[in-house]
């Protein structure tokens, strides 16, 4: 399946010309421009929750913009779907899978945000064979997300889903029953299609990040045929959220290492400030909009995350203007 929709998309794939080995070619050009708004929430289930590709983000809108003042709000949840499905039995039987619109309609009001960037899928057909019901929430979870963060005011960028790779998890796709359905990135191939189609169809903003995932797992395999961005064929190392970056860093024209670093003289340090404020951030937002997804550390509260954060921050930007 992932061979056959690889040629299909080629034509498309190559004109993006992304791949790690030019992420830093294709985000260096001089006329780069911030984005122009300034409040940005993430949505996502635990992929986004960990959270390596929006730190890459900011690290290196603070690197290039150490003047505009970004907030950058990772709302990620583990186990989320945009579907409101969930399998049963789902973690042991102790909890359904959670549900963003349970907590949407409270994390839009507390955040306040200007745009959203909202990647869902890898958990929304439940891992099971393509099917139309399944689909068909989907579709809906998306199009009642969209409505209501335009409603609050805002953008949105959907990101299409990361890869789900069987290669590493033999012993989860195979049997009867199986854990996972081996051929379950064909699902996520048909879920990032209809995102795309939205956009050409529509005028949704999509950034296809599962094409561009797709495109270099293949890549990585030629010269490695045991790669992989993730071991347990969901959730992807580093080196998988550089990947899933991508198409915002170059969207926005930011710069960074192929390590994905920002490219400045101090950019491991600002990297490691931003991962630090992130982490914290995170916690607290989650715990003050609250959500149904029992084993979530507690935050501070917002206001002591807050005030954490911002000597990170100011620590950053004070990096970010010095080029010695």
């Amino acid at each position: 399946m992932l061979d056959s929709k690889l040629r299909r998309m080629m034509p498309r794939l190559q004109m993006m010309g992304m791949t790690l080995g030019v992420l830093g070619i294709m985000a260096s050009r001089a006329t780069a421009e911030p984005p122009p708004t300034e409040r940005i929430l993430f949505l996502g289930d635990s992929i986004t929750y960990r959270g390596t590709y929006v730190t890459f983000i900011e690290a290196a809108l603070i690197s290039q913009y150490p003047e505009r003042n970004y907030v950058v709000i990772n709302l990620g949840l583990g186990s989320e779907t945009v579907s409101g499905l969930s399998e049963e039995g789902h973690a042991g039987g102790r909890f359904p899978r959670p549900d963003l619109h349970e907590r949407l309609d409270r994390a839009l009001e507390q955040t306040k945000p200007d745009l959203v960037i909202a990647c869902y899928g890898m958990n929304d057909g439940i891992y099971l064979p393509l099917d139309e019901d399944r689909s068909a929430a989907y579709r809906d979870g998306m199009q009642r997300l969209r409505a209501k963060v335009i409603a609050a005011g805002a953008q949105i960028i959907h990101l299409t889903p990361p890869v789900f790779d069987p290669q590493p998890i033999p012993d989860k796709v195979q049997g009867s029953p199986a854990k996972m359905f081996a051929g379950y990135n064909g699902v996520l191939d048909a879920y990032a299609d209809w995102l795309v189609g939205q956009s050409q169809r529509h005028g949704w903003t999509v950034w296809d990040l599962h094409g561009e995932m797709n495109q270099a797992l293949a890549e990585q395999r030629k010269a490695a045929p045991d790669f992989a961005y993730a071991r347990d064929g969901v959730h992807p190392n580093e080196a998988g959220h550089l990947v899933m970056a991508g198409p915002v860093l170059r969207n926005w024209e930011l710069r960074v290492t192929e390590k994905g670093r920002p490219e400045h003289p101090h950019g491991d340090a600002i990297l490691e400030l931003v991962q630090q404020k992130q982490q914290i951030l995170r916690d607290a937002w989650l715990s003050q909009v609250g959500h149904n997804r029992p084993g979530v550390a507690e935050g501070l509260t917002l206001e002591e995350a807050q005030a954490k954060a911002a000597a990170w921050d100011a620590q950053a930007r004070s990096l970010a203007v010095r080029q010695d």
